[in-house]
């Protein structure tokens, strides 16, 4: 008998949901479990009180099974730098004797894999937050062309912007400075998986975003198969 492989995630809503990207994505192939964070907002005030809970998450989650284990928030794993989001990674990965990433791990990972050096953004977050991310990536060794932002800080209203809405935001911001190699998506809250298809079709470069790269990412981490047909170059085997 083959043991399904198990990843944790650890996400920022209280309710602790798997994302519904996982079983688009990856069907019955890995098994997704989740624990969540309980922020209050998206913004660096939601996310202090939460953070000190993060490592404990990590725990929980090798103690249900998980064999890799992803901090499925991008702001909040960026947001304090590159080098307080590597210390994160290395605290879980410390604390749980299995692979760690974050989202923010994952999305550079993907920028890379897409040969994406210069990349035009579109976030759902504030003008701090955008400010922050362009820090991030800058260190990692992008250019960003253009970012704008929705100025969304509410959990669950992240999750009901709609696809027509990130399209026209990202193209807008692309149309900014069509220099950039590709377009990037900021917040795994957002559901980007029909707005990234859509891109890459209109724009003809590569695009992807917070939780398709995350998920990407968790799966490599495993070793296991993390192509996925029909939903971008990123998961093209």
């Amino acid at each position: 008998m083959i043991n399904t492989p198990c990843a944790g995630l650890i996400v920022p809503p209280a309710a602790g949901q798997v994302p519904r990207d996982a079983a688009m994505l990856y069907g019955d192939r890995i098994k997704f479990i989740a624990r969540g964070l309980g922020i209050d907002a998206v913004s660096p005030t939601g996310f202090k009180p939460v953070m000190g809970s993060i490592v404990d998450k990590a725990v929980e989650l090798r103690d249900s099974g998980a064999q890799v284990i992803s901090l499925m928030g991008t702001s909040i794993s960026f947001y304090q730098g590159p080098e307080f989001t590597e210390s994160l990674r290395a605290a879980m990965q410390e604390a749980t004797g299995v692979p760690c990433t974050t989202m923010s791990h994952a999305i550079v990972a993907a920028l890379r894999q897409l040969g994406i050096q210069r990349v035009a953004v579109a976030t759902s977050y504030i003008d701090e937050l955008n400010a922050r991310l362009v820090d991030y990536l800058s260190t990692a060794g992008f250019t960003v062309t253009a970012i704008r932002g929705l100025s969304i800080t509410g959990v669950r209203q992240v999750g009901e912007v709609t696809t027509q809405t990130l399209v026209d935001l990202s193209e807008s911001v692309y149309r900014e400075d069509t220099s950039a190699q590709g377009v990037f998506i900021s917040c795994g809250g957002l559901l980007t998986l029909d707005a990234i298809r859509q891109l890459e079709d209109r724009l003809g470069l590569p695009a992807t975003a917070s939780s398709p790269a995350g998920f990407w990412d968790v799966a490599r981490l495993g070793g296991w198969d993390a192509s996925s047909a029909g939903f971008g170059r990123l998961f093209a085997r």
